[in-house]
């Protein structure tokens, strides 16, 4: 059976209301967005499911000093939506500034964001936030996993830190 559709306004005004607390690193603004289930996926994180997705908030709020954040929102129905935003921060492992664009579709469900998907390119990342290591080898499998694999163990610890 479907489930009931939702209202294109409410749900434009939801992803407008998860990106104004983004700007302002308000993870718990940004997590009372998501359904308790949500399912989030992005290049450097992966599938996060729930409270793992709603701790990486959580921790990239509290560790993005100086974050300037832009976005607009794209088409939006009863279903789904998608936007487009620009982070500028310092990436605070080697203290260099991060330009990234990034593409976001979500799909609602009940009133909340249900599932989001982030796209960036991965390999204009790593050159912007490792430098001449991620300009070289950032388009490389393995330094991509490392990337991800460096991203779930500081995810890890940030929970065991919460808890």
């Amino acid at each position: 059976m479907a489930s009931a559709m939702g209202d294109p306004d409410a749900n434009e005004a939801l992803i407008n209301r998860f990106y104004t607390a983004f700007a302002k690193r308000e993870a718990d603004g940004m997590n009372a967005c998501y359904a308790p289930a949500i399912r989030f996926k992005d290049p450097v994180f992966g599938a996060l499911q729930g409270d793992r997705a709603r701790a990486m908030w959580r921790m990239l709020a509290r560790r993005s000093q100086g974050l300037v954040l832009t976005y607009q929102v794209g088409s939006v129905d009863d279903s789904t939506g998608s936007a487009t935003w620009q982070a500028k921060y310092k990436f605070t492992q080697t203290g260099r500034d991060v330009d990234n664009h990034i593409s976001s579709r979500f799909w609602f469900e009940d009133g909340l964001i249900a599932r989001q998907e982030d796209s960036f390119d991965l390999w204009r990342w790593a050159s912007m936030a490792l430098g001449p290591r991620g300009l070289l080898l950032g388009w490389l499998p393995p330094v991509q996993g490392a990337i991800r694999k460096q991203a779930a163990a500081g995810l890890d610890a940030f929970l065991k830190s919460e808890a």
